[in-house]
């Protein structure tokens, strides 16, 4: 009955983390970390990594902005490691947020994967990413082709988990509820979501960590899908 399936893009298809890790790295030397008492790349990846997704859990449901979240991410890390305010490099989030989209890590299968299952079905993506990140990570990616639409929550003004963006998405893929399925890593904004809308879900699990009792379908690689579609 599947006709259409939706994807979240970041953490899903696009591995944040490694991409996020290898961005750091790079700043981490160019802004001589170090010389402000950083002395571990590790922790400071590792930290902002908690702090990140802390404030994008935040985001997902509404807590807040995208500028918040923008100005707090590494504000918060740099003090958390006793950098004080005045030191904290002013533009390290603006040539964060320049040099990590077009990272092009993929979680292992990707593009495996969604060639096999666009020529069986209709590709989305729903993502709350940024728009112009989200743009260029789907660009330089090469995913594009792979989807009809790429539905982004700035453009449709709410966040999943909200039924609404979900509404949009099936609406302009001139879906129906029945036809549909997403797939994402996000218990609360896709998994939870898409089940309170009336569509099915797939919970990306590649950590493997318990399964909620009220997700009823997980995997915990890409490859996975093509044993079931």
């Amino acid at each position: 009955m599947i006709k259409h399936i939706f994807f979240d893009l970041d953490h899903t298809i696009w591995d944040f983390d490694r991409n996020a890790e290898e961005t750091l790295r790079e700043l981490y030397q160019l802004y001589k970390l170090e010389q402000l008492g950083l002395n571990s790349c590790e922790e400071f990846i590792a930290t902002y990594t908690e702090n990140n997704h802390r404030l994008w859990a935040d985001y997902h449901v509404g807590r807040i902005t995208k500028e918040q979240l923008r100005s707090e991410r590494f504000h918060k890390t740099f003090r958390q490691l006793g950098v004080k305010p005045d030191r904290i490099p002013l533009q390290f989030e603006e040539d964060y947020v320049r040099i990590s989209p077009t990272k092009t890590n993929l979680f292992l299968g990707s593009e495996k994967v969604l060639g096999y299952l666009y020529e069986k079905y209709t590709l989305h993506i729903i993502s709350n990413g940024f728009k112009e990140t989200t743009l260029t990570k789907m660009d330089v990616s090469g995913l594009n082709p792979y989807f009809q639409n790429v539905i982004i929550s700035e453009d449709v003004g709410v966040n999943k988990p909200h039924k609404a963006i979900f509404e949009y998405a099936l609406n302009k893929a001139a879906a129906e509820k029945h036809e549909s399925i997403m797939i994402g890593d996000s218990l609360e904004a896709d998994i939870r979501g898409a089940q309170d809308y009336g569509i099915k879900a797939i919970y990306f699990n590649p950590l493997k960590k318990e399964k909620p009792s009220d997700v009823e379908w997980q995997i915990t690689n890409l490859e996975e899908l093509m044993l079931h579609f």
